[in-house]
């Protein structure tokens, strides 16, 4: 099948296929801790909202960064869209919950908003025509002037395949979304992994 081929509409539903054949190679090749430009947001995210703040990780994988955020007296409530990897964090006695960004409503029943969401490395994935959307969810379930954390790929092409879709932004196009969604920007980072990949984070206020 062409890349011409693939309906965009089910980009996200290959993505997390992938990931459920994928995930116990992911484990074995990433790092036991976020890289050091990670641990800096983490920690500054968590110096911001302090001790014991209500974290929504989506897409914690393997749980590393849930791990290091809770290490820093942070509650994560950690999601993934894949049982495989919601499989490995229960063999490792940890929680996690069946969440896709995409089709499932980020607010609990009767709870107060987030003190932040977090999302590395996940919204990537998303379809474009669908990000305004997973943006707003963001928004609404965060409490008023709660952090939003995320990373997207910098690049000038979205790549795709017959199993994965990640999309790649320009400087200033994934800022003009997230500004759109009624957030203030209050931090950006910019940094180039082992691979060669640029990576772009932001560190997002809601506001009121």
């Amino acid at each position: 099948m062409s890349i011409q081929q693939i309906n965009p509409a089910t980009h996200n539903a290959r993505t997390v296929q992938m990931y459920e054949g994928y995930a116990r190679n992911y484990a074995l090749l990433i790092d036991p801790l976020p890289d050091p430009d990670l641990r800096h947001w983490l920690d500054r995210l968590c110096t911001d909202v302090g001790p014991g703040a209500r974290i929504l990780e989506v897409g914690s994988g393997t749980g590393r960064d849930a791990d290091y955020l809770e290490s820093l007296g942070a509650e994560v409530h950690r999601t993934d869209a894949t049982q495989a990897f919601l499989d490995i964090q229960a063999e490792r006695g940890r929680k996690a919950h069946r969440l896709n960004v995409v089709t499932d409503d980020l607010t609990a029943a009767g709870q107060p908003g987030y003190d932040a969401i977090v999302a590395m490395c996940v919204l990537i994935h998303v379809d474009r025509p669908a990000l305004p959307g997973v943006l707003a969810k963001i928004q609404g379930a965060l409490r008023p002037y709660g952090l939003f954390l995320v990373n997207v790929r910098e690049g000038s092409a979205d790549r795709i395949s017959a199993t994965c879709f990640t999309s790649q932004w320009r400087p200033g196009e994934f800022e003009g979304l997230v500004s759109d969604a009624a957030f203030v920007i209050e931090g950006t980072g910019r940094f180039v992994n082992g691979d060669g990949d640029v990576w772009r984070t932001l560190l997002c206020r809601r506001e009121a």
